[in-house]
This record gives structure tokens, C-alpha cells and sequence, in this order.
């Protein structure tokens, strides 16, 4: 960390608050009123505070019974926690995960999803970019019920996924839908927003729902739009692969318009030597949006390379229709093949270079290392350097690509409609450290932004954004998600190399009352739900 200096003032400050607070104050003891823990002394950020309180935060069951000054706190407790000169503040809320892998096998232990715990998130969403749960046979709702019979570590809600309604009725083609399939696609979501699912995700730059046009997404958006979703996206081009970035913002926007639905960008930046330096277009944009009535947010991660894999960020779309067989088969094809490179080179450019690009996929001869590198070290080109990994990845191919900078990055995050978001995946150290990294960075390093407005970017803004009960405050009545954390030691462990270590610096954590971690270490208690939103009334049948 650059600036601990910073911490340690804070902690001075902190303990300084402390005392003055605790002069002549009368012993939290004395109380008559009975609870089960109590945070004592921390610096109490709510979830919408620009300056800290030093005070007690009680717990009863899984609720908060108070917040305030110790002094003032009538309530005893069964286990005191001391938060003096550290951070206490709602749990954490990502609200774009790829954490499926942890949420739905048998492994007690990786239920406890730790990447995300560690770094002191208490609620995790899944079905992003249009991956969510398909259709009514109770998908939706079976999966949020699994998280209650088998909990896992963190909260979960989930969305009703574009693609997999699409993938559903349409398989991999790139076909629009016929009326009658277009019909079964909307009672799709329909169905899944009415056993609890936050709204539509869609991943437009993904095929097969690349494929589909405006009309279709808007359909499918308006469903959820009526019962009382929001309409996440994986924009169509973050970049310049096809209508743009900003004439994907716009898409985006007029599709939330049309439909009727509060419309949320998914990992908002500017991708690729194209579009660096447009940071202050994408916000002229939505706020324009905003004023003119249309309710738009966004979440960010503080990275400067991205995630995905050569698929996607090299291929050119119509080469991946109707599936993976389909895609080899061109690249036997010779005049298809020559077409695919042409437009490789284009892709590659764009993202910076085979040198930009870091391969990722664990236990191979090309993993942590450049694109360029494997090209140098099999005397090939880049492009065919990339379709020998392609053909041999038959479960994908995932890269790091360095393609955003900086100046964009913080102009985004400054902005009052933007939360963090970690979009945590496999190969990226996102997964493992995205708050941590921006609070260790932007917060004490770079001073982008400050504490309080970390901290509400990541707890108030995204409870508020997508509606989620009792959640993202420390009030009383609220559910008792609660992070303290050490000023001075909160960082990330992991590095682009090194994507998978757990971050340090959680003091303390509860999940619905629970405490899952501890002096530093996870308890080993499974403590989240399952969050199913509550449509409204009328939009479902009974």
C-alpha cells in the first residue's frame, strides 16, 4: 500500500474519537435490554454517511436492534466484539458474480464462497451477462431454495438469463424467433421473475444472444419490466467490434426506455485503444438518460485489464453460430479460415496486441503467460498461435486483457450512480480482491474517491438500486450484515499471476446475525439465503 500513512491517521483519528467518546460515558452494562452480540467502539459508517460515528452496533438474532453511541446503547450482549480503530460498516454487496461454482456443488467448504467472504461481501448476485436460470419449471426459485436448504457463506439473488431463455427455445442459431417461440421466450421470464428473480440479465456481446436484435431483447425486457425487475446488461460493444460503445450505451438505454425497465450496465469502462478517453461520453449519456426519467446505474471493477476468453474477445460473432462444432469446422474450411484471421487481427488490435493478452487457463503450457510469448515460443503468428489454444480449450479458453486506462477508470468511478462490482471469475484476481483493491488504490493510494463513498458504492447504492429488503444499512431492523475491517491491513493478496489468494484485512463478518469470520478466518458457519424479489401485486398468478 502507497499511503499507510494514511491508515495510521485514521486509526489515530479513531482512537482519539474513542476516548472522547467514551469520557463520562455510563457502561454499555448497565443496560437492561438483552442481545446476542454487540460491535464495540468502531468508526460506523451506515451505508450513507459521509463521516464516521464512533459507537456500538447490537445484534439480536438476525437483526440489528441498534446503532449509536455507546453511551447510549441499552443493551447487553452475550459476546462484545471490539472495533476500536477499525472500520464498521454494512456488508459488502456485488451485485454481478460468477460465482456459480461455489454456490451449487456439495463442497461444504467452497459453499462458504471465501474469495468473496474475505473480502467482507455479504451478498453475491448470480445469472449475469445472461447466463441466470431459464424458464418456469421453478429454475429460479429451486435455485434460491438450494442456497436455504444448503446455505452458502454469502447472500444470493439471481436473475432470469436472456441467453439461457434464448439458448432454450433457439439452441446456439442465429435465427430470430418465430411468434409462437418469441411467446414461450417472454412466459420464460415471466415465470422466473415470479419465483423471485431480481429481473433480466442479457449478454449481448456473447453468441449466441449477439444474435439477437432489439425488438427480440425489448420483448423479453418488458416482462420483467412488469414485474418490477431490472434489466441488466452485458452491453453489446464496450468497444468498437460492431454498432460501437456508444452506440451500444444508447442501445441499452432505448431498450430500458421501450420496455419500461430500470436498466443496470454490467462492468461499465471503455475497452481497447478505440474508445480510451471516452469516459466522459458514456457519462454525458446516462445522465442525460437519468434526467429524462429513466432510471440507469452501473457498477465498475477497479481493474485495469479485463476478463474474458479468445472466443469472445478474438472471434468474430458469425464464426460462433450454432455451437462449437460449427466453429471448428470453418477453421477447416479455407476460405473461411482466411475470412475468421482477417478479422482476428482487427480483434486483437483493438484489445492492444498479442502482448496485451495474459492466457489464464489453469494447467496448460500456456498458462500466465502473453499471447505473444506462446506465438514466439511455436514460431507462429499471434492469430495462429490463438486458434491452436482455441482448438485445443474445448471448455474455453480464458485471458486477461490490459486494455483500459486509467483516466477512465476514475472518471466512472467518481460518478454517484456507479457501485462496485467485482464481475469475479476464474483467472482474474477480481474474484479474490476487487474491494480490497479499491479501497487499497483509489481510496488510500490514488485518493480518487473517499472512504464514505467507497463504502456506500458498495452497500446503500446497490441495496437501493435493485431493491433489496433490509439490506446494504446498518439500522435498526435491518438484517445483520456487518463488516469491520482493519484500515490498515485491508488489501489484496492476489496479482494478475497470482489470481486465486484470499485478501487480508477482515477483522470481523456476520451474515444474518451470524459471525463468519472471526479474528480474520472464516468460522466455517454457512450463513446466506436465498433473496427472492416480491413482484407486484397482480403481475403474477397465484
Amino acid at each position: 500500500m502507497d499511503d499507510i500513512h494514511f491508515g495510521r491517521r485514521l486509526k489515530t483519528v479513531l482512537a482519539c474519537a474513542f476516548l472522547v467518546a467514551a469520557i463520562g460515558a455510563a457502561p454499555a452494562a448497565n443496560g437492561q435490554e438483552s442481545s446476542d452480540v454487540v460491535i464495540r467502539g468502531g468508526a460506523i459508517f451506515d451505508g450513507t454517511s459521509t463521516a464516521p460515528v464512533v459507537g456500538d452496533v447490537a445484534i439480536a438474532g438476525d437483526k440489528i436492534v441498534y446503532v449509536g453511541p455507546t453511551a447510549a446503547n441499552p443493551y447487553r450482549a452475550k459476546r462484545i466484539i471490539d472495533a476500536r480503530g477499525k472500520i464498521v460498516a454494512p456488508g459488502f454487496i456485488d451485485p454481478h458474480t460468477h460465482a456459480e461454482e461455489f454456490l451449487t456443488g456439495t463442497d461444504t467448504a467452497k459453499r462458504l464462497n471465501l474469495p468473496w467472504l474475505m473480502q467482507g461481501v455479504t451478498t453475491v448476485f448470480a445469472g449475469v451477462d445472461g447466463y441466470g436460470q431459464p424458464d418456469g419449471r421453478n429454475e429460479v426459485g429451486a435455485f434460491l431454495d438450494a442456497v436455504d436448504r444448503n446455505p452458502v457463506g454469502t447472500n444470493v439473488a439471481a436473475y432470469v438469463g436472456f441467453g439461457a431463455v434464448r439458448q432454450s427455445v433457439l439452441g446456439e442459431s442465429d435465427q430470430a424467433p418465430a411468434p409462437a417461440q418469441l411467446e414461450r421466450m417472454k412466459a420464460m421470464v415471466a415465470n422466473g421473475m415470479c419465483e423471485g428473480a431480481l429481473g433480466l440479465s442479457a449478454g449481448l456481446f456473447y453468441a449466441p444472444q449477439s444474435f439477437a436484435n432489439r425488438e427480440e431483447v425489448i420483448a423479453l425486457a418488458r416482462e420483467a419490466g412488469r414485474r418490477g425487475g431490472v434489466y441488466d446488461t452485458h452491453q453489446r460493444d464496450e468497444s468498437s467490434y460492431g454498432i460501437g460503445l456508444m452506440g451500444s450505451i444508447a442501445e441499452a438505454i432505448e431498450i430500458g426506455r421501450a420496455a419500461g425497465i430500470p436498466v443496470h450496465f454490467a462492468h461499465l469502462k471503455a475497452l481497447g485503444v478505440d474508445v480510451h478517453g471516452m469516459a466522459p461520453q458514456i457519462v454525458a449519456a446516462i445522465d442525460a438518460a437519468r434526467k429524462a426519467g429513466l432510471d440507469v446505474t452501473a457498477d465498475q471493477y477497479p481493474w485495469e485489464a479485463s476478463g474474458s476468453a479468445l472466443e469472445p474477445a478474438l472471434l468474430p460473432r458469425w464464426a460462433l453460430a450454432d455451437g462449437r462444432e460449427a466453429m471448428l469446422a470453418r477453421f477447416d474450411d479455407a476460405a473461411a479460415l482466411a475470412r475468421i484471421k482477417t478479422e482476428m487481427r482487427e480483434n486483437l488490435r483493438r484489445r492492444g496486441g498479442a502482448q496485451s493478452v495474459l492466457l489464464t487457463e489453469p494447467g496448460q503450457p500456456w498458462t500466465a503467460r502473453r499471447l505473444a510469448e506462446m506465438a514466439e515460443a511455436w514460431q507462429t503468428d499471434a492469430i495462429d498461435a490463438a486458434l491452436r489454444i482455441i482448438r485445443q480449450s474445448a471448455n474455453g479458453s480464458p485471458v486477461v486483457s490490459f486494455n483500459m486506462v486509467e483516466a477512465d477508470i476514475e472518471l466512472l468511478m467518481k460518478q454517484p450512480w456507479v457501485m462496485t462490482g467485482s464481475d469475479g471469475s476464474d483467472g482474474h484476481p477480481r474474484m479474490y480482491a476487487t474491494y480490497p483493491q479499491k479501497y487499497a488504490k483509489y481510496v488510500l493510494d490514488r485518493k480518487t474517491i473517499d472512504l464514505a463513498t467507497f463504502i456506500n458504492g458498495s452497500t446503500s447504492r446497490a441495496a437501493d438500486s435493485f431493491g433489496l429488503d433490509r439490506r446494504g444499512r446498518l439500522r435498526a431492523g435491518h438484517f445483520a450484515d456487518i463488516l469491520v475491517f482493519d484500515p490498515d491491513s485491508y488489501r489484496p493478496r492476489a496479482d494478475y499471476v497470482h489470481p486465486a489468494v484470499l485478501s487480508e484485512g477482515v477483522d470481523t463478518l456476520l451474515v444474518n446475525g451470524a459471525v463468519t469470520v472471526s479474528d480474520g478466518k472464516p468460522t466455517g458457519i454457512a450463513a446466506g439465503r436465498g433473496l427472492k424479489q416480491v413482484p407486484p401485486a397482480g403481475t403474477c398468478a397465484s
